[in-house]
C-alpha cells in the first residue's frame, strides 16, 4: 500500500505534512519510566493484549513491532519517518508500535507514556485529521480507563503534556522567509503565543531544506479544537508571508530565482555523489522552482517522499546495505536520480 508521505498528488506550494499526536495513561498505574525493565516488560504485554484488537475495531491490518527487539537501522528509519520521537530512539525499555498500513495512524505502547497516538497526513487538515484521530482515542479509551483529572485534564510524563495531551503540528517549506533577517525574530514573536517555530530536525544548525514545523508548546487550558485552531492560524499566517516574500523575490529576482532552480536540478539529475545536506538542500530548490512554476515536470513527483527516503536509515533499509561514507551517498544520488522527473 502507497504510504500517506509517498502520494503524488499536485504539490502545496508552502504546507507539506500535518500532525496530530495524543499521549494517555492508564488510570492507577505506575508511569513507565518508574518502572524497572522487568515491570515493563509485563506492562507492554498488557497493554498489546488490551489495545492490539484496534485493527480489528478501525477495520485496519496494523503492523505490530516491539521496538526493544528491533535493529538499531530499522529504529532510526523509523525516527526519520515521524513514527518514534528521538527521547524513543534513544530508549532501550521495553515498548511496541502499532502502524497503519500507510502509516498515517500509529499507536506506541510502554514508551514515555503507556499510550502514544498519532496521525500523519500530506494532503488533510487538522480538523479532518482530529475527526479520524479522536473516534481511535475514544475506542482506546473503552478498553482501558484513563488517568484524568477535572481540574488538569489528561495526566502525562511530562508537565507541558498535561491537559488534552494533544500536539498539533504542520510543516511549511518556508525556503524565502527563512533566509530572512527578521525570521529568528519572527520566531520568537510567535513563542509569546504558545507557538513553536523549528526545524523539521529540531536543531536550526541542521536543518537544509528550508522545513520549518509549527506546534502547540502547551496542552492546558484550551480544547483540543482550540489548539487545533490555533496552529491552523499560526501556520496560514507563515504561509501567508513565505507567499509574499515570494512575490517580491520573482518580481525583482526571477532570472536569478529560474537559474538557482534549473542549477538544482541539473546536479540532482547528473550528480554521481550526494551529501545529505546537498541532497535536501537542491531538493528544496527545486521544490520551490515546481511550485512557482519557473520550471515544469513532465508527471507529478512527491518531493517529500524523497526527502524522507533520502535519510540515512531509510536508505540502507530501502537498500538492505550498510552503507557508510562515499557509498552512501553514492546510493542517496542514485536514488533521486531514478525518480526526478524530465521537466519541459
Amino acid at each position: 500500500m502507497t504510504k500517506w508521505y509517498e502520494e503524488t498528488d499536485q504539490m502545496h506550494d508552502v504546507f507539506v505534512m500535518k500532525r496530530l499526536r495524543l499521549v494517555r495513561n492508564i488510570e492507577g498505574r505506575v508511569f513507565p519510566g518508574r518502572l524497572s525493565g522487568e515491570e515493563r516488560l509485563r506492562l507492554l504485554g498488557e497493554l498489546e493484549q488490551n489495545l492490539l484488537p484496534l485493527g480489528e475495531e478501525d477495520k485496519a491490518s496494523y503492523t505490530y513491532r516491539r521496538l526493544h527487539e528491533m535493529d538499531e537501522t530499522s529504529l532510526h528509519a523509523l525516527y526519520e519517518r515521524r513514527l518514534i520521537n528521538y527521547s524513543r530512539l534513544e530508549e532501550k525499555a521495553p515498548a511496541g508500535l502499532a502502524v497503519s498500513p500507510d502509516e498515517s495512524i500509529s499507536l506506541l505502547v510502554g514508551g514515555e507514556d503507556h499510550i502514544r497516538l498519532q496521525c500523519l497526513s500530506s494532503s488533510q487538515t487538522l480538523d479532518n485529521m482530529w475527526k479520524r484521530l479522536g473516534p481511535v482515542d475514544d475506542m482506546l479509551g473503552e478498553r482501558v480507563p484513563y488517568a484524568f483529572d477535572e481540574k488538569y485534564g489528561y495526566l502525562t510524563t511530562f508537565l507541558t503534556n498535561v491537559g488534552t495531551g494533544l500536539r498539533a503540528s504542520v510543516l511549511l517549506h518556508l525556503p524565502m522567509l527563512s533566509s530572512g533577517n527578521q525570521f529568528r525574530k519572527l520566531v520568537q514573536e510567535y513563542s509569546r503565543f504558545g507557538i513553536s517555530v523549528k526545524g523539521m530536525s529540531g536543531d536550526s544548525n541542521e536543518n537544509f531544506g528550508g522545513l520549518y514545523e509549527v506546534k502547540n508548546q502547551k496542552t492546558l487550558g484550551q480544547t483540543e479544537e482550540e489548539l487545533i485552531a490555533l496552529v491552523s492560524q499560526a501556520a496560514g499566517q507563515l504561509a501567508a508571508q513565505e507567499r509574499k516574500v515570494k512575490a517580491l523575490a520573482l518580481r525583482s529576482h526571477r532570472l536569478q530565482m529560474e537559474d538557482e532552480v534549473y542549477k538544482s536540478y541539473g546536479v540532482l539529475k547528473y550528480a554521481r555523489k550526494l551529501s545529505y545536506k546537498e541532497g535536501m538542500t537542491y531538493l528544496s530548490q527545486l521544490r520551490l522552482g515546481l511550485c512557482e512554476n519557473l520550471l515544469q515536470s513532465e508527471k507529478p513527483v512527491n518531493l517529500f517522499g524523497i526527502m524522507l527516503n533520502i535519510r540515512p536509515a531509510n536508505l540502507k533499509q530501502g537498500r538492505g546495505e550498510k552503507l557508510e561514507g562515499d557509498a552512501l551517498d553514492e546510493a542517496r544520488a542514485q536514488y533521486i536520480r531514478e525518480r526526478l522527473p524530465e521537466i519541459r
